[in-house]
This record gives C-alpha cells, sequence and structure tokens, in this order.
C-alpha cells in the first residue's frame, strides 16, 4: 500500500514538473541579450509592457478574491441570520448630537433641526412642607459658627437656662 502510494506521489511530482516547463517554454521565451542599444531600449520596452499587462492581471484576480471575500461574509451573514443566533458587534461609545446622528443617516439634502427639549412642557415644582421647614431652619453651618467659640458656648448656657 505504502509502494502504491510513494509512486503516485512519484508520478505525480513528474507530471507538475512536465506542467512548469511546459507553462514556462509557452509564456517565457529564452531570453537573448542584443548587442546594439537600440535592440536593448526595444527589449526593455517591450518589457515594461509584459509587466503592465501582468500588474493588471493581478489587480483584476485581487478584485476578484475582494469580490468573492464579501460574497462569503454576506453568505455568513445570512446563514447567522436564518439560524437565528447573532453575533453582537462590539459597541463602540459615539459622541454625537441628535441633529449630527440625522445628518448621518439622511444625508446632506435633509435639513433637520432636532431640539428635544423645546417640546417638554414647563411643569413648576411645588414646594411641600419639608421643604419648607428646611428652608426657615436654614443652613446648618451657620449655627456651628455662631455656637464655636466661649461666646458660642455661653448663648448656649444661657439659652437652656
Amino acid at each position: 500500500m505504502l509502494q502504491i502510494a510513494a509512486t503516485e506521489l512519484e508520478k505525480e511530482e513528474s507530471r507538475r514538473e512536465t506542467e512548469k516547463q511546459s507553462y514556462l517554454t509557452e509564456h517565457c521565451p529564452p531570453l537573448h541579450i542584443p548587442g546594439s542599444m537600440a535592440e536593448v531600449q526595444e527589449l526593455c520596452q517591450q518589457l515594461h509592457a509584459k509587466i503592465n499587462v501582468a500588474e493588471e492581471e493581478k489587480y483584476d484576480m485581487e478584485v476578484k478574491v475582494q469580490k468573492s471575500t464579501k460574497e462569503l461574509e454576506d453568505m455568513n451573514q445570512k446563514l447567522f441570520d436564518l439560524r437565528g443566533k447573532f453575533k453582537r458587534p462590539p459597541l463602540r461609545r459615539v459622541r454625537m448630537s441628535a441633529d449630527a446622528m440625522l445628518k448621518a443617516l439622511l444625508g446632506s439634502k435633509h435639513k433637520v433641526c432636532m431640539d428635544l427639549r423645546a417640546n417638554l412642557k414647563q411643569v413648576k415644582k411645588e414646594e411641600t412642607e419639608k421643604e419648607r421647614d428646611l428652608r426657615d431652619v436654614g443652613d446648618w453651618r451657620k449655627n456651628i459658627e455662631e455656637k464655636s467659640g466661649m461666646e458660642g458656648r455661653k448663648k448656649m448656657f444661657e439659652s437652656e437656662s
């Protein structure tokens, strides 16, 4: 069994080598360096043209790869949606006003001003009895300052008796 696998690997390797050689002979003809300057310049121009073609092919392949990866991501997202398992994205805190958010969502064509506080009712605060009592008592700091020192103690004794 191992001998059969080894022979198959050798055959595969020799087949790859022959394919490589045939590709190189087809796409890369043997290089001959000419003797005159004009011929060298013409050769350089031909090489630059081939490089440009290769770069265009490379760019096209990259675009195809990007397109296919985007399609794969979309398919994966649809798959998650169908399964019902949602992957929560990490959220970032964004400091943005409501006007800026609407402008970002609707675009610069729509001029929407959204003042949330303008539509609120003015509510007068009713004073409760506790608040009145606290206000009448006054600030506790003043009482402490008055009672501090000897004069304050005198007042305390005088008021008690």
